[in-house]
């Protein structure tokens, strides 16, 4: 007979809990959304206040670093079935807002650049980028498998078994979900991302796999009915469930271009390089201390008190904000410094594992930080994900990263004769008498990515 007892057990979770997500949600932004956002919170929060006002920097490199910033707007529209569109996830008929991604970067180039990050094989490569190929700009797959099969001319053929494979590991690229086939899927693949510990992870689950048509039609009786469950509980699940991105495609999409305002400081004192987090740009918050000493010991004034909690989460996420700055920031300038000293080609090759390693922390994380986030260099203004780029193999046995063979390729072409220019398949022997080994459709794919002609339009264009 079984007899009832207790045990002890230790271990580790993550909840997302509201303050981690908006610490996550912050990190994501850069420094003139953040700004927005500070603004509208110390207008609303009387428990906030604002120990200085910044000057945003205007140093000569940064007045002639055109770039992308990202503007706050409302993107949660719920999409896929009518009845979803029409309802709103929140349950009250509002709009979720949240936060796109308007780099200039289009989708396709953001999950291009992230399975260059991976180590996949060629194999896997090939149908990554079919994948990526085949999702619209709401992050949604709009071809079947089968399709996908059909346009890849391999030997040997591949299976409708690898397509499903790679597809899973495209859905969990940044943003997360993209690649879905339907709905359901989008939302299963964003909750899978949460600890196993999170409360309502299992019933949020069960919600997006077979009842989002009764979420849509905010029918909670006979939902709380079909899962069995509790409104607690199910509030809990719903909770999850609205936290989802319908549209995972639109946090990435092209902007008008803007003036950046850089992140952190990059300067060499004393022969070592050193980062700073950018002293100006966004203002220190405190709690108002008048305020906060009125309601020690006090049992009423409930919504100041929210307000007190809610003005201390939001110092406390700016701190994070800023340790994992310059944490990230730190690691890649560690690995760069032959960069700094001397240029694009000595770029070492770093991928976003290779950070996240080092600093403990996951690569989703490291994927938000890096975009849209600045790095002011004496060689220029830079994105972080500038520094990121794939393993190229060299006879020396030392990978050379994607980003110095293509300094190598444009110097190459710098120097070429007018009137005989150099053809992709002489740089890629010019390449491999340095010892670098790469294939010539991989020298035609970054000159074209660099904007460079072929031989025979530059041979033309001289000729003319």
């Amino acid at each position: 007979m079984l007899k009832p007892s207790l045990q002890l057990k230790l271990g580790q979770s993550l909840t997302m809990t509201p303050q981690l997500q908006q610490a996550i949600r912050l990190l994501q932004l850069p420094i003139l959304d953040l700004n927005a956002e500070i603004q509208e919170a110390l207008e609303e929060n009387i428990m906030l206040e604002m120990e200085d006002l910044p000057d945003v920097p205007r140093t000569g490199a940064e007045s002639t670093a055109e770039v992308e910033t990202i503007k706050v707007e409302e993107q949660w529209q719920t999409q896929a079935a009518d009845r979803i569109q029409d309802s709103g996830w929140n349950g009250e008929g509002r709009p979720i807002s949240e936060f796109a991604d308007e780099s200039g970067e289009t989708l396709r180039e953001h999950l291009y650049w992230q399975l260059e990050m991976e180590n996949f094989t060629v194999r896997e490569a090939l149908i990554g980028e079919a994948l990526v190929d085949s999702i619209n700009d709401d992050g949604y797959l709009t071809a079947d498998i089968d399709e996908i099969v059909a346009s890849l001319d391999e030997q040997p053929p591949i299976s409708d078994d690898e397509i499903e494979a790679m597809l899973l590991k495209v859905q969990r690229l940044d943003p997360v979900g993209v690649g879905a086939r339907s709905l359901s899927e989008c939302i299963l693949r964003q909750i899978e991302q949460l600890d196993l510990e999170t409360p309502g992870y299992q019933l949020a689950q069960d919600i997006a796999a077979d009842h989002l048509d009764l979420v849509a039609s905010r029918d909670y009786g006979e939902l709380r009915r079909s899962l069995r469950t509790s409104e607690d509980k199910l509030h809990e699940a719903l909770a999850l469930v609205r936290g989802c991105n319908p549209r995972p495609g639109l946090a990435v999409s092209p902007a008008a271009a803007q003036y950046v305002i850089p992140d952190v400081f990059v300067r060499k004192i004393d022969q070592r390089w050193q980062v700073e987090i950018s002293p100006t740009g966004v203002p220190r918050l405190s709690v108002n201390q008048q305020y906060a000493k009125l309601l020690r010991g006090s049992g009423e004034h409930a919504v100041l008190k929210t307000q007190l909690q809610e003005a201390r989460w939001l110092i406390r996420s700016l701190e994070i904000r800023n340790e994992t700055l310059l944490k990230v920031a730190t690691s890649i300038v560690a690995r760069q410094k032959s960069f700094l000293d001397q240029g694009d080609e000595a770029m070492k090759p770093m991928v976003l594992r290779d950070i996240a390693e080092e600093i403990g922390m996951h690569e989703s994380t490291i994927s938000r930080v890096t975009t849209n986030k600045y790095m002011h260099t004496p060689r220029g203004v830079f994105e972080f994900k500038y520094f990121f780029s794939s393993h190229l193999s060299s006879a020396s046995g030392e990978d050379q990263s994607s980003t110095s063979v293509r300094a190598k390729i444009r110097k190459l072409i710098a120097a070429e004769n007018p009137d005989k220019p150099l053809s992709d398949s002489k740089i890629t022997n010019l390449l491999k008498e340095e010892g670098i080994s790469v294939a010539r459709r991989t020298v035609a794919k970054y000159r074209e990515a660099m904007n460079i002609p072929s031989s025979s339009d530059r041979r033309n264009r001289e000729t003319r």
